[in-house]
């Protein structure tokens, strides 16, 4: 009620006076049309947006590639380090997880069933 009276008010002394009249506010949308979300994204969501255009995954966000295990094909472990912990679960009804610590260089062999790990450097994109 109060908001509407000094509106009211507020419009009389205006239409009074004289005063220029206020341009009606731009519609930015009329120009472009709606901005995708390419083009509003800022900050991290911009820097995923452009690094999954660019076929790339700077956050381990999608599925992770199916890897054999074999020495020749092993799991990839990315890592910021020089080292990291991997945990193995050995069987697939297995419940129980082996952990192991992964280090930078050749592939590795999990203690209990035999798989390859490998260590390899990821850049931290932030």
């Amino acid at each position: 009620m109060a908001s509407r009276l000094l509106f009211s008010s507020a419009l009389r002394a205006l239409t009074r006076t004289g005063a220029a009249r206020a341009a009606a506010p731009a519609r930015y949308m009329s120009a472009g049309g709606i901005p995708s979300d390419e083009q509003q994204a800022t900050g991290m969501e911009r820097e995923i947006l452009t690094a999954l255009k660019r076929g790339e995954d700077p956050y381990n966000m999608l599925k992770p590639k199916h890897y054999k295990g074999t020495k020749d094909d092993p799991h990839i472990v990315p890592s910021v380090n020089n080292q990291r912990i991997v945990g193995c679960i050995c069987e697939e009804e297995n419940t129980a997880v082996v952990w192991f610590w992964l280090h930078k260089g050749d592939p590795q062999r999990c203690p209990s069933c035999g798989a390859h790990y490998k260590l390899v450097p990821h850049e931290h994109h932030h």
